[in-house]
């Protein structure tokens, strides 16, 4: 890859106006589709001007895969890489007061649908994914499902991989890594959650970074909470020390939590979830320093457990 700095796009909050998280200010202004899809375009375009090579979507983020097809139509360049998923459908229609945001289904006749979009990615689409696989969908045992992931695979010569959500996402984890069709192992990517606060993954550290495929990083920023709020006062400590570290390295704590990642996973994609210009170049600060092992070590610290990090993001509203 040639984005040296292990950053990619996650295109979830470009492709629909409401994601989990913390936000400080609600945007009241009238929605417009129109101008939510310049502003995609455009935060698209500042990504790749700024060196970002990978991209990640979803048919479940609103227009997030839309934005990239016609984004790609104005490029020629093979160092472009694109994963997408399937099983959720976006369902809220852009209403801020929707009760339902999206859909997941995780059936055969739900993966040929998606497909048939999704394929509109390729010659860039190098990573099919299942979009947040549980075990209690059942699709890591579907066999319909696993086989005509092969079939794709062997088909398009993209790599299949999995995301994981959730308490239990060890489990799916080591499911996943378990899974062969035609004596191979059929997932080869695998995107997870892992942060200062969740570092459950830690322990497949060598497996994931391992792998023919991507290892991609998401919720480095654990959906606001690693930015200094008041909402968490439990974290006081944690907000002090990086406050530290901001101070130290002229950076903003999104850029602390971001090099936490790919310092602690140095193979890893670790995806920028930003929807602005100004949240972008913040993120993209990390190319400017490295943590020492001991700031390594002290952040680690802070972890919390699993079931306690996932509890918590429950309650997190979607704005």
């Amino acid at each position: 890859m040639n984005n040296k700095h292990n950053i990619g796009l996650g295109t979830a909050a470009i492709g629909r106006p409401l994601y989990i998280n913390i936000k400080k200010e609600i945007d009241t202004e009238q929605f417009s589709l129109f101008k939510f899809k310049q502003k995609g375009l455009k935060v698209l375009e500042e990504a790749y001007n700024n060196g970002v090579r990978y991209f990640d979507t979803s048919p479940g983020y609103g227009i997030a895969e839309q934005l990239l097809v016609n984004w790609l139509k104005t490029k020629n360049d093979s160092s472009i890489q694109v994963s997408t998923k399937w099983g959720y459908t976006y369902v809220a229609n852009f209403d801020p007061h929707a009760k339902q945001h999206e859909v997941k289904e995780h059936s055969i006749e739900k993966l040929n649908e998606q497909w048939e979009y999704s394929k509109n990615l390729l010659p860039f689409l190098k990573v099919y994914q299942i979009h947040s696989a549980t075990l209690d969908t059942g699709v890591l045992d579907n066999i319909d499902v696993l086989n005509r992931l092969h079939e794709l695979k062997k088909e398009n010569n993209i790599t299949i991989g999995l995301t994981t959500t959730g308490d239990n996402q060890i489990e799916v984890l080591e499911k996943g890594l378990s899974v062969e069709i035609e004596n191979e192992k059929l997932f080869q990517s695998f995107q997870c959650t892992y942060n200062i606060l969740d570092q459950s993954i830690s322990k497949y550290r060598d497996e994931l970074q391992s792998l023919s495929g991507p290892f991609i990083i998401k919720e480095a920023l654990a959906n606001g909470r690693l930015l200094p709020n008041n909402s968490f006062p439990e974290y006081g400590k944690l907000y002090n020390y990086m406050q530290h570290l901001v101070e130290k390295y002229n950076v903003a704590p999104d850029a602390i939590a971001l090099r936490y990642c790919i310092d602690v996973f140095p193979k890893a994609i670790v995806l920028s979830g930003a929807n602005n210009s100004l949240h972008l170049q913040s993120n993209l600060k990390v190319k400017q320093f490295v943590l020492t092992e001991a700031e390594i070590k002290e952040l680690t610290a802070y972890r919390v457990s699993s079931m306690l990090y996932w509890k918590e993001r429950k309650r997190l509203n979607w704005n």
